[in-house]
């Protein structure tokens, strides 16, 4: 250990986790990599975990001019001069975020800052890099020097791969990450979710914390088999361990009463005390059980976030603390939820959509019970939120991701289309979400189901059922099609409209119809499943509104 122990304070290190095995890697294959990674075969030897970190950093393709040990040998004397480091100020975009020291001596303390400051003077477009403390201290680790801990940070930053993500270094990036995670809770983590709508005004300002529990919070041994993984499978491991934490926040803190007045504060404490209840393995083996979206697909929705950020205008650190929008108490209307449940929906959309407001485009109330109008004033809004109240003060609703004016393409036959994006859920007399799955008539479903056949009348048996498996070149259903130009074949059927009908799949076996002339409706509810229904079987429409989305 000895070439790689200069800035290690080996007293708070637990040694009896290391090894002195004499060990190698020989292995080059990715999946033989990425196997040795997730078993933490380098994990309990520093020595060689030095080496292999070297072997990946410097396999990482970078712009052709990037700093490295000699640049930072010639620029450390005239930005640091004889002060003492840690008395000087770090650049703004580490946003006052933790250093945290992992086991580091005093030098190694100092050196933190002494790099983060030249960092700062290669590379002025970095706006915005919160992990940047955190990925320095633990890389110090295994480096034999400054310089050395300089050049690999360096080549992480410089990464000119498209396709390869690592660290985020400006706040649209940042914030758009914190944005798709919010997207993921949502989608793999609904009791976890369910808890953090119910403790806390803001969830999104909670999920904006999602780096700062694996680059702050995370104690030093667990974010260094965070890392090994990070090096070899990239970006999209942190998304999994992040959900994984969450997951046993959860898991552990169930049914107990919050220890502060922040579930914010709570999760931190958590994951800071993690060694308490959850070991690194178990970490990883409950990141690496969660089916998460490809790596393609959550480019995809990170891309639309970021371009959602861009549309609204919030591409750099805002002077408020969140830059996310509520529903806006005093504009918001409507007979049948309050604002109080009208937040509780917006929790549940695509975090791009959560940054717009409700837009009331059509209530039986003021457009009566026509459903020609009812398309004439929903066509052209996407996505759309459909809500009902029955006349027995039952209240549902649907999440629409696809423009109504789709249904055209079947031409007089009804026909389906729609995305994965796409929900429905009940308000009254309980709330409940019903997860998104693909409707299918048992015709089309022997022909494969493609959402660009047509269905036969609406009088035929509608049956539901769970996302079927598609091949590895396939994307899920779960992305909105219209959104990022994918093919039409990436789209599926959730919902259906004609002149005489509407019909809205939801998830865990539910369906929605409602009949023409908007006054009646009736589910249908698989039995195969435990949820409580959407509402009755047959029920008599009260109001039924529509709402789009404004910027």
């Amino acid at each position: 250990m000895d070439e790689y122990n200069r800035f290690v304070d080996w007293d708070k290190m637990d040694v009896t986790a290391q090894s002195q095995d004499a060990k190698e890697l020989t292995c080059t294959e990715f999946q033989e990599l990425k196997q040795l990674a997730r078993q933490g075969y380098w994990a309990k030897n520093h020595s060689l975990r030095a080496k292999v970190y070297h072997k990946l950093i410097g396999d990482i393709p970078c712009r052709t001019v990037t700093p490295d040990a000699n640049v930072y040998w010639d620029i450390v004397v005239k930005i640091v001069g004889k002060r003492n480091s840690s008395s000087l100020p770090l650049p703004e975009f580490v946003d006052n975020s933790l250093v945290p020291t992992y086991c580091l001596n005093a030098e190694g303390i100092g050196a933190v800052r002494k790099i983060i400051l030249c960092i700062a003077n290669q590379f002025p477009d970095i706006s915005f890099c919160p992990a940047l403390p955190s990925v320095i201290a633990l890389l110090l680790h295994y480096s034999k020097d400054e310089a050395e801990c300089f050049e690999q940070v360096c080549r992480i930053l410089a990464c000119n791969d498209p396709t390869k993500r690592l660290i985020d270094q400006t706040f649209l990036a940042f914030e758009s990450s914190c944005m798709t995670f919010g997207d993921l809770v949502n989608k793999y983590c609904q009791a976890a979710h369910k808890l953090m709508v119910a403790v806390s005004e803001d969830v999104l300002e909670v999920y904006s914390d999602w780096q700062r529990w694996l680059f702050g919070e995370l104690p030093m041994v667990y974010v260094a088999r965070v890392f090994d993984v990070f090096l070899v499978e990239g970006y999209k491991v942190l998304y999994r361990v992040a959900l994984a934490l969450l997951k046993f926040f959860h898991k552990v803190r169930a049914g107990q009463p919050m220890e502060s007045d922040s579930i914010q504060q709570d999760i931190r404490a958590f994951v800071r005390d993690i060694a308490k209840s959850v070991s690194p393995e178990r970490l990883l083996e409950k990141a690496f059980a969660i089916r998460l979206f490809s790596r393609k697909e959550i480019q995809l929705l990170q891309m639309a976030n970021e371009k959602a950020l861009q549309q609204k205008g919030i591409t750099v650190k805002q002077k408020r603390q969140n830059v996310h929008l509520a529903v806006h108490a005093e504009n918001f209307k409507s007979e049948i939820v309050s604002v109080k449940e009208m937040r509780d929906i917006w929790s549940w959309i695509p975090e791009r959509f959560a940054l717009c407001q409700p837009l009331l485009l059509f209530t039986t109330l003021e457009h009566g019970c026509s459903l020609s109008r009812f398309y004439s004033h929903s066509e052209g809004h996407e996505p759309t939120l459909l809500l009902i109240k029955t006349t027995a003060k039952e209240v549902c609703g649907a999440y629409l991701s696809t423009d109504w004016s789709e249904r055209r393409r079947g031409g007089n036959k009804l026909s389906f289309f729609g995305t994965g994006e796409c929900f429905v859920f009940r308000l009254q007399p309980e709330v409940e979400r019903y997860e998104w799955v693909i409707i299918k008539h048992p015709e089309l479903a022997a022909a494969g189901s493609e959402p660009d056949n047509h269905a036969p009348p609406a009088s035929s048996t509608l049956s539901s059922s769970s996302v079927p498996s598609y091949p590895s070149d396939r994307l899920s259903p779960f992305l909105s099609a219209r959104h990022f130009n994918l093919p039409s074949k990436t789209a599926s059927m959730f919902m259906a409209g004609s002149s005489e009908c509407v019909i809205i799949g939801g998830g865990d076996g539910q369906a929605l119809y409602l009949d023409a002339d908007l006054n009646h409706g009736r589910t249908s509810h698989c039995n195969t499943f435990n949820n409580q229904p959407l509402c009755s079987e047959s029920f008599q429409i009260s109001v039924l509104e529509v709402w789009g989305f404004r910027d």
